[in-house]
């Protein structure tokens, strides 16, 4: 039986929208939400819809907001507002016939024709007089003024007499302010709404835009000394200096001691090879523990202070994985997977064997107990200041624990920032954002050419997956020197640097080793390096001639004085008659601001071509010519509609970035 078989509407292709409402879109505290839909009804009558949201989590707002949605093309209809805190948002929609609407454009085009609309003024009159009644006229300035609105229409479309035309009636038929009055008061007979209300995910703006930098705290030493959470203080300035926002580290928990890996992964380590930091846990302790030799919980809290103060913030790596010697070995067998010998499996990844990490197993009898203990060591490093977590490999833990983990956590604390290292098949990746983190790795490291990237970036900017999924670029990891960082030189480190961070408003790199350049791999055709950091301390010079640490400091600057880089839609690719040349555009229209790149992706030779620079892709008119000036190197330019030639050679600069001032775009910004 239908529930009410006078309802006419219908409200279809609704965005945000995830999976039919299953998960929450995501979207950034303070920047304008836009949700359309599709809204039509039988026949020929006008409609309307009423957007309504609110904020449920972490308190739960008592009463719904509501906006009239602006009808567009194709029965589009719109709205959008802010939300200006962080948490779980929702809303709905409903719909209805807009019968004082359809009365009004019956009017205005019989009034034009010359046909008598007598009836029409009169049924419309009718709605007004109604609408009046329900207008609070005793409440509100505008509430007052509408009621005011709708009595003087109720006496002018009453007062309309057969084949006597009323001017004043087909004015007031058009009248604004009279469509605002009618939808507000007048009935709503037999509206449509949404089967369920939508939820967002609104996170806190450093989600929305940032740069992270990775090192290994026990590297920070002089020399070969084992580096602590202070000497992580003195190096603070440095990573500060070079613009970035959050400082990452590996895990800082006790390393094990059984099957410890040594250097470049060797299964014969010697008595002072320090092991991997993902080989978490001995009988020192566990994820709640520090590593001794870094210093104490006491000095962690001092770096996470130092790191506030200096305008940055820590994130943390949590792997949930153990040392063969961690407590949980001997204290939860049954969270780990059994073998038929007895034995407690190691993690693999053939090739690849892990003999010093076992993974949990998330089918344990004890599963519960297991999920409870993970969500408590999030809390353990929450307790202490990191609000940001880089998650090692979630995608071999089960997608019900994320899913139940992560809202909790964020129910209490709504500016939790999670970062998914999942390389893994783009379903996989794709729903560990679904089910919620804030970011995710992505596959840019192996995008190696232009029309690869512009491929991959309209997927990533384009709904559904903009809707759910905000990528985080990495041009380079502790596990992946890809061959490109290999072969490329210093051209490769700059031009894949550029692209990490103006294509991606989140992104980050593995340091020192990308600002020095450190290109090695441990034998040919792997992705790891030589000498990895994950198995030995290095020793970085942070002031090496070769380094490119003042190139990474002009683009984090770009970054944060151009609002077009700190968000990914925008993003404009624009023809260029060269393969080997990638061009496109960031454009910010609210505040207008426009960024524009050419990356040579030939690493060895010159390479030159004509760009298409044409103001309509910016929805702008003739402008002229207009000048661009190169954030990289200073040059400054004249480009001309339509086609313009640029060149390229790597050995001086692989890439032009530039800023510009256009005619309509009063508003840009080109400080460096």
């Amino acid at each position: 039986m239908v529930k009410e078989g006078r309802s006419r509407t219908v409200i279809e292709d609704v965005h945000p929208c995830v999976d039919g409402g299953r998960y929450a879109a995501k979207h950034v505290a303070g920047r304008p939400l836009s949700v359309r839909a599709n809204v039509f009804c039988d026949g020929h009558d006008l409609v309307a819809a009423e957007l309504a949201y609110r904020r449920i989590e972490p308190e739960k707002d008592a009463k719904y907001h509501t906006l009239a949605m602006t009808p567009g093309a194709n029965d589009l209809c719109a709205a959008s507002f802010i939300p200006e805190e962080s948490g779980l948002w929702e809303f709905t929609i409903s719909s209805w016939v807009d019968h004082p609407a359809t009365l009004c454009r019956a009017i205005s085009r019989k009034h034009a024709a010359a046909v008598d609309y007598t009836l029409d003024a009169h049924e419309l009159a009718e709605l007004c007089g109604t609408a009046a009644s329900r207008a609070p006229g005793s409440k509100g300035n505008e509430a007052k003024a509408a009621k005011r609105v709708l009595t003087e229409a109720q006496s002018v479309f009453g007062a309309c007499a057969p084949n006597q035309p009323s001017d004043e009636a087909a004015r007031l038929a058009g009248d604004g302010k009279l469509a605002d009055a009618l939808f507000a008061y007048a009935p709503r007979r037999w509206p449509t709404q949404l089967t369920k209300a939508l939820q967002v995910r609104v996170d806190r703006q450093r989600a929305g835009f940032s740069a992270w930098y990775e090192l290994f705290p026990r590297s920070t030493g002089a020399g070969t000394r084992h580096g602590t959470f202070l000497t992580v203080i003195e190096r603070l300035p440095y990573i500060r200096d070079l613009g970035f926002d959050i400082v990452y580290f590996p895990p800082v928990h006790p390393i094990g001691t059984m099957h410890r890996k040594g250097r470049n992964n060797s299964l014969h380590p010697g008595p002072d090879d320090p092991g991997s930091p993902w080989a978490i846990g001995s009988s020192l302790g566990g994820h709640t523990s520090v590593h001794p030799e870094l210093g104490t919980i006491d000095d962690f809290n001092e770096l996470v202070d130092a790191v506030r103060a200096h305008g940055m913030e820590t994130a943390l790596d949590i792997a949930f994985q153990c040392a063969p010697d961690h407590p949980w070995v001997t204290e939860h067998p049954e969270w780990f997977n059994i073998r038929p010998d007895g034995s407690i499996a190691y993690a693999e990844n053939p090739p690849k064997k892990y003999e010093d990490i076992y993974p949990l197993n998330f089918e344990s009898d004890d599963w519960q107990g297991l999920w409870q203990a993970l969500r408590d060591v999030f809390v353990f490093w929450i307790e202490r200041g990191v609000r940001v977590f880089r998650v090692d490999n979630p995608h071999t833990k089960a997608f019900a624990f994320w899913e139940w983990c992560i809202a909790d956590l964020k129910a209490q604390w709504p500016d939790l920032i999670f970062l998914s290292e999942a390389f893994a098949r783009p379903n996989v990746m794709y729903q560990l954002s679904k089910l919620g983190f804030t970011h995710g790795y992505t596959y840019f490291t192996w995008r190696t050419s232009p029309a690869e990237f512009r491929d991959y970036m309209t997927e990533l900017t384009s709904p559904p997956v903009s809707e759910f999924f905000r990528p985080n670029f990495w041009p380079n990891t502790p596990d992946i020197l890809h061959e490109v960082l290999q072969t490329g030189g210093r051209p490769a480190f700059i031009a894949r640097l550029v692209l990490a961070s103006t294509l991606s408003s989140n992104y980050g790199m593995y340091g020192p080793a990308y600002e020095l350049l450190e290109h090695v791999p441990r034998e040919p055709g792997s992705e790891e390096y030589l000498h990895s950091e994950k198995y030995e301390i290095r020793n970085w010079d942070l002031n090496a001639p070769h380094s490119i640490r003042d190139i990474v400091a002009v683009i984090n600057r770009l970054r944060r004085h151009h609002p077009a880089l700190q968000r990914n839609d925008g993003l404009v690719f624009h023809a260029c008659d060269n393969p080997d040349l990638l061009c496109y555009s960031k454009i910010d229209r609210e505040r207008g601001d426009l960024v524009f790149v050419v990356v040579n992706f030939d690493f060895a030779n010159t390479q030159g071509g004509w760009v298409e620079f044409s103001p309509a892709a910016f929805d702008l008119g003739p402008v002229g010519p207009v000048g661009l000036k190169d954030a990289m190197t200073q040059d400054e330019y004249i480009w001309r509609e339509r086609w313009n030639f640029v060149m390229l050679d790597p050995n001086k600069m692989p890439v032009h970035v530039f800023t510009t001032n256009i005619p309509g775009f009063t508003r840009i910004r080109t400080t460096q």
